[in-house]
């Protein structure tokens, strides 16, 4: 395991090592405790491993876990599934990390976004930078066309702009859920330049950012309904979906659709404007 993989696994295991109430885990109430939580021997009973060697992993040593331990800590500490997965990643457990686009935002991914008409869509790198995107999104969010290429990160947009704060019906609960997905995605490449310069850029210019990640909350994405309140149209209530292209490694096409004959789908529609149904995409170099 790489140095700053087996740091981000051993302060994920005592930040869920301190989320857990001993008797939820069957284990007796027992005395007053210094700290909340399990007692690191704990968990290594309840796990079947020794207390002394995870000790060792809650530092940081260069110990592998086998995938069957790694199971069982998972079972103790009560992980989630997206949890689990993202333990299993930083272990190298979970398979390969998302490639790099390479050369850009790719034409026909482009084509596709502007294939989707009043839908709004955008297209992020591994790292969360904004690729591309068609017209319908620029008009949701207006402010991405004029962002710096190398300030265009979603994550960095969500928890810096006004505006998409703003825009987002729920930022607080919807800036954590952003936050708790990009670590899930990002965690075994915690040592790439980008992520260290992103994570401490947000770290210096939000203190929401700062909590959030030192809570080393994961999740996976679900496809849900989100609240927007745009400025022009109102309130717009749209399903959230995530799609890879099989052909474009560490790319992610990000979509946003309205229910059919839905207040939303209208105000997507004026919103849109005449033009909704032609190519207006807008590649990252902008």
């Amino acid at each position: 395991m790489f140095a700053t993989a087996r740091r981000e696994l051993a302060d994920f295991l005592r930040s869920r090592r301190a989320q857990l109430d001993p008797r939820d885990t069957g284990l007796p109430a027992g005395g007053a405790r210094r700290t909340p939580g399990l007692r690191r021997e704990e968990v290594a009973l309840l796990s079947g491993v020794s207390s002394t060697w995870y000790t060792w992993l809650e530092q940081g040593r260069d110990i592998r876990p086998s995938r069957q331990v790694v199971d069982a800590l998972a079972a103790t500490l009560r992980m989630t599934p997206a949890e689990h997965g993202y333990v299993l990643r930083l272990t190298g457990h979970g398979g390969a990390a998302p490639g790099d686009p390479g050369d850009g935002m790719p034409g026909h991914v482009q084509r596709l976004l502007d294939a989707l008409g009043p839908s709004p869509a955008y297209a992020i790198t591994a790292d969360w930078t904004i690729a591309g995107w068609n017209r319908a999104y620029e008009r949701l969010y207006p402010g991405v066309a004029a962002v710096a290429p190398d300030r265009r990160n979603l994550l960095e947009l969500v928890f810096t702009d006004p505006a998409v704060r703003a825009l987002l019906g729920d930022w607080d609960t919807d800036s954590r859920r952003f936050l708790a997905q990009f670590r899930a995605e990002v965690g075994p490449r915690l040592a790439d330049p980008p992520v260290v310069d992103l994570v401490t850029r947000l770290e210096a210019a939000s203190p929401a950012f700062r909590a959030g990640w030192a809570s080393h909350d994961v999740d996976r994405f679900t496809s849900a309904e989100r609240r927007f309140e745009h400025p022009e149209v109102g309130t717009l209530l749209l399903e959230h979906h995530q799609l890879a292209p099989a052909d474009a490694p560490g790319l992610q096409v990000v979509v946003y659709t309205a229910a059919a004959g839905s207040e939303t789908a209208a105000r997507l529609a004026r919103l849109a404007g005449p033009a909704a149904g032609q190519a207006a995409g807008q590649a990252a170099g902008g």
